[in-house]
Formats: C-alpha cells, structure tokens, sequence
C-alpha cells in the first residue's frame, strides 16, 4: 500500500482525473450538443474518447513523472517530506514507467488517428511527450520558458478535443454555422486554463524559490525577483478576471443568469481574494496555499461546461 500510494503521489492522480474531467465536459457539454444539433457525426465518442482522454492522461503522468526524476536534487531542499524518487521508488523504475507510459499515450493517440477522421493527433501528442521531456531537463530552469510550455500544455488538453474534429468543422468553415460557435468555445476555455496555469506556474516558482536558487534555476523569482513577479501575476490576474466579466456582460443577453451568476461567485469573486492575499504572502506555506486555491479556481472554471449542456 505505501508503494501504491507513493506511485499515485508521483504520478499526481488529483491532477490527471482534472484532466479527465476536463475532456469529459468538453466533448458532453460543448462538441457533441452542437454537434447534433447540426446533425454532425463527431470522430471522438465512445471508445475513441476513452482512447483521446487515455493517451492525455498517459502523456501527462509520464511527464510527471519524468520531471520528479530530474527534480530529484531541488525536491530534496523544496519538498523533502514529499520524495519518492530514489527513497521508496527506485530510479530505474521511474525512468521504465515513464517510458512505458509515453508509449501507451502515443499509441492510443494512433489507434484515434487510425480509425477516425481525426489527423495527426499522434505527431501532436508525440510533440507533447518531447516537450515535457525538454521541460524537465532544460526548459523549466529557464526564465519564463518553462511556464509558457506547461501552459500551453494545459490548453493543449481542450485544445486536442476540437483539433481531433477538425475534418468536421472544415466543412462548413465558409458559412460559420457549428464550426465558429465551436472555434469560439475551444479559444474561450483555451484562453483560461493557459492564462490561470500562468498564473499558477509563476506561484509555484515563488514557492520553489530556495531549491531552484540552489541547483542554478533562473526562474522569475530569482532572475526578477519576488515582488517584480507577484505584478506579473497580478497583472494576469486582473486580465483574466476582466475577460470573464466582459464574457458575462456577452452571456446575460441570452438570459444566461445561473450561469453568470455561478462564473461571478465561484470564479471571479475567489480571484479577488487570491489577489488580495497574493500581496500579502511572504512565505513558502503562503504561495503554497495561493497555489492550491488557483487550482480550485481552475476546476470551477472548467466545470462551468455544464451551463452549455443547459442552455445551448
């Protein structure tokens, strides 16, 4: 049991149902009611969306797991109480389960280029196993660079959804119709897990600082400095939290009101909090906490799917 429960530590399971749940509502709650509504078959349902959201999940565990083996050093000062790499999983297992994993998620992604209409979903996803590989041995010791990759990524989880249909939208792609309203939802939610993951990512930087500064980390905090790096992040902040109002004004013109009503109190209110509190935080228990809530706020965010399951 110990063994098991630290492999579902390095693994980071929280974060990979995230995943999960993300495509989940994203292709029940969004793609497929247009979809039908247009009367559109869709490539990714079923057992292919079981094999799109696998291989997602895959990917990222490997990279998960990938970044702890080369973490090992700055963990040991950051998060001594939190190893599993090298003190209850030996090394050469971490490196097997990530190889094994890239695979499978590599493989899954060809059986849906296979046999749907969707394309390249493998060269993409064989992108994303190299990139979270560049990102752990290189990318995020460097300023700025690993943060937009991991950001990215995020986005790339929806992102892969509407991509994978792509043979779908292009066919109406001159007379708008289910193709612009599906465009504009994927960028929308697209646009918030890259931003808020920003968000995020410089935090956890601030959290790291001391085990970063040590092993020659030049993240944002120690090229920057702390406070140059909380404007950042509030900086960001206040564009999201700007976006999301300007989306609400847009949405009340349909009558959406559980919907904005759910956005302004389980969404933009908890930003306001975090950014008051982000000018506050000193210690490493502090933006830790930031951290944790930022990611509260990123689920509350992708579960306001379920309000076009509703109204579209």
């Amino acid at each position: 049991m110990k063994l098991l429960s630290a492999f579902m530590r390095l693994i980071r399971w929280p974060n990979l149902v995230f995943i999960a749940i993300t495509q989940l509502l994203f292709v029940y709650c969004i793609v497929h009611p247009v979809f039908e509504a247009a009367g559109v078959v869709p490539n990714i349902s079923g057992i292919y969306f079981l094999a799109l959201a696998a291989a997602s999940v895959l990917i990222a565990a490997a990279g998960y797991i990938i970044n702890d083996y080369f973490d090992l050093n700055i963990d040991r000062v950051n998060k001594p109480d939190k190893l599993v790499v090298d003190k209850i999983i030996n090394r050469r297992s971490v490196i097997l389960w990530h190889l094994l994993f890239s695979l499978l998620g590599v493989l899954l992604s060809f059986f849906v280029d296979w046999l749907t209409s969707a394309r390249f979903i493998t060269i993409a996803n064989l992108g994303c196993v190299l990139l979270l590989f560049l990102y752990s041995i290189s990318l995020k010791k460097k300023l700025l660079s690993g943060n937009v990759v991991i950001s990215l990524l995020t986005a790339w989880v929806i992102l892969v959804i509407t991509w994978a249909e792509t043979s779908n939208l292009l066919q109406t792609i001159d007379t708008g119709s289910y193709t612009e309203k599906i465009t504009r939802i994927t960028f929308l939610y697209a646009g918030f897990a890259f931003v808020i993951s920003l968000i995020r990512e410089v935090v956890k930087d601030m959290e790291d600082i001391e085990g970063d500064r040590r092993y020659g980390c030049r993240t944002m905090p120690i090229v920057w400095g702390i406070n140059v790096s909380k404007v950042f992040v509030a900086v960001w902040m206040i564009v999201l939290m700007a976006a999301l109002l300007i989306v609400q004004f847009y949405v009340l013109q349909f009558r959406w009101w559980f919907s904005a009503i759910y956005c302004i109190l389980f969404v933009i209110v908890p930003l306001l909090l975090i950014f008051r509190k982000l000018f506050t935080a000193r210690t490493s228990a502090d933006y830790h906490q930031l951290s944790s809530w930022i990611k509260i706020v990123m689920f509350t965010g992708i579960l306001s799917m379920v309000f076009f399951r509703i109204y579209l």
